[in-house]
């Protein structure tokens, strides 16, 4: 026995050793830690539990017979993330180049039941150059199989994926079926074809970061939620994210013990939010202001800016916020903004996190680009997502709310459970200026001097139907309050509504605009 135990150490010290110095050093050159580097990072101090690392492919030709590694590539298993169960697997770029194949993708799928099975968050770490060439279609095959998985586990538990290094071709679509993709700058890249594929049907030259690099990703597709300077930073903020989240959706997420006052004031507010409307401020300096610490997760931070999507909590207990940043193209909604908000609402809903929705819209963005680009489907996305969703959902008005925009921002002719409103909120089908030139134009062009008739119409208008009491009045807003209490106003409401439950009509899914 003493003998099998001893050889069983040997073969456990090689799989950890994995491939050899040079391969490690290679990895290392590119500024990249090895896979089991990241593991260390992600999960708590020695939570780690390993699954099949003694697998090994069984393919030959190309001679692969000759080269069969422990792992084949690819580090399965489970451990904690704050003492909560959490599943993962991360390629080895230094076996093979991370590159799928048959054994690969069965630890893949393994790991991915298990974690539905526990009902705990899956996390990926991809550093691979793709399917294994070698095997063919088999290695497609595999893909299909993670991808049916991504799609069976999306609602159910909580999935991220972490770029880490190249993510090519077919892989590409398994990060994009998950809740939450992060990737690091310089290192990780992730595109369909790859440059010199775009060189050749299109003549464009243009490097592996500049077609799908983090900024790129972060920036311009909205493919990446999250992108870092380095992985340890990464790693860090993949942990703080999965502290925000259920393991599952049977669960609620996590609370924790809250030191920041309920009833703190919030004075500063008086003073954040200036009465005109038409100038801007910084909505995250009013979050900051409302939430516990002033502590918040920005999700999508550096894509479509005009709306601001973020977890923070209230009283110890995670919420989802979503918020008009007037800061950027003045707040209004567009088609970018609709897309960011509209999924992020879609995900609170699956996973039991409260929304709370700040409104300072002027309307939808006008333009040729943005309707011939389909700003109706895709702002019937945000309208579908907030219509859907049966979680706890408080809006508050703190400016105006104009037209289309203020019903889709969960208004309460959606459905919101409670509605608020600051003092200085307009609530009106189009600003006053706007309407009052539709309405009076007659007697605006008959007068003897059209621009005081015009602000004499103006003013008549806001007093008729857009002071800050009209909605409320009839009933559309609950109530008009003081800023300072908004923190404690919603906390308030949100310790209502913890239990509610909402039964949603039989079918077998709906049909959301696309």
């Amino acid at each position: 026995m003493r003998l099998h135990v001893a050889e069983l150490a040997d073969i456990r010290e090689r799989v950890l050793a994995g491939p050899g110095e040079p391969a490690t050093a290679a990895q290392k050159a590119k500024g990249k830690l090895t896979v089991r580097e990241r593991i260390d990072l992600l999960l708590d101090e020695g939570s780690f539990r390993e699954v099949e690392p003694l697998r090994r492919h069984r393919a030959t030709g190309f001679g692969l017979e000759a080269k069969k590694p422990y792992t084949d590539g690819v580090v399965t298993g489970w451990g904690t993330v704050e003492g909560r169960t959490v599943f993962v697997y991360a390629h080895d770029f230094r076996i093979f180049g991370g590159a799928l194949g048959e054994a690969h993708a069965t630890k893949i799928h393994k790991i991915m039941d298990m974690a539905i099975a526990a009902g705990a968050p899956l996390v990926s770490l991809n550093d691979g150059a793709g399917a294994r060439i070698q095997e063919g279609v088999t290695a497609l095959a595999g893909y299909g199989g993670i991808f049916q998985r991504n799609t069976k586990a999306s609602g159910v538990i909580p999935q991220i994926s972490v770029m880490l290094g190249p993510c090519a071709g077919g892989a590409a679509y398994s990060p994009a079926l998950t809740d939450f993709v992060f990737m690091v700058r310089e290192t990780s890249q992730m595109f369909i074809t790859g440059p010199d594929v775009v060189r050749a049907v299109t003549g464009e030259e243009i490097t592996q970061n500049g077609l799908g690099g983090a900024d790129v990703h972060a920036e311009t597709s909205g493919v990446a939620h999250f992108a870092y300077d380095d992985e340890e930073t990464c790693l860090e903020e993949v942990r703080y994210l999965l502290s925000m989240l259920p393991s599952n959706n049977r669960e609620n997420p996590p609370a924790h013990d809250c030191d920041d006052p309920l009833d703190r004031s919030g004075v500063a507010l008086l003073d954040l939010v200036p009465v005109d409307g038409n100038r801007p401020y910084d909505m995250h300096q009013v979050i900051e202001e409302i939430v516990d610490d002033g502590d918040y997760l920005e999700v999508h931070e550096r894509w479509a800016r005009n709306i601001i999507c973020a977890l923070a909590r209230l009283d110890g207990k995670v919420v989802g916020i979503v918020a008009n940043q007037p800061q950027a193209l003045a707040g209004v909604l567009d088609i970018e903004a609709s897309e960011k908000a509209a999924r992020f609402v879609q995900m609170c809903d699956a996973f039991n996190i409260p929304i709370v929705t700040l409104l300072d819209v002027p309307g939808f963005l006008p333009g040729v680009d943005q309707e011939h680009g389909g700003i109706i489907r895709h702002g019937a996305k945000l309208l579908y997502a907030y219509c859907n969703a049966t979680i706890p959902r408080i809006s508050l008005i703190l400016r105006k709310a104009y037209g289309g925009a203020y019903i889709v921002m969960d208004s309460q002719s959606i459905g919101a459970d409670l509605t608020y409103a600051w003092p200085t909120n307009e609530i009106a089908v189009m600003g006053a200026e706007g309407a009052a030139n539709v309405i009076f134009r007659r007697q605006i062009a008959a007068a003897e001097d059209p621009e005081a008739m015009r602000a004499r119409m103006v003013k008549e208008y806001k007093a008729e139907l857009m002071h800050p009491y009209y909605a409320a009045e009839r009933g559309l807003v609950d109530d008009v309050i003081d800023p300072t209490e908004t923190r404690q106003v919603l906390i308030a409401g949100l310790a209502m509504l913890a239990n509610k439950h909402a039964d949603r009509p039989a079918r077998k899914h709906g049909n959301p605009p696309q």
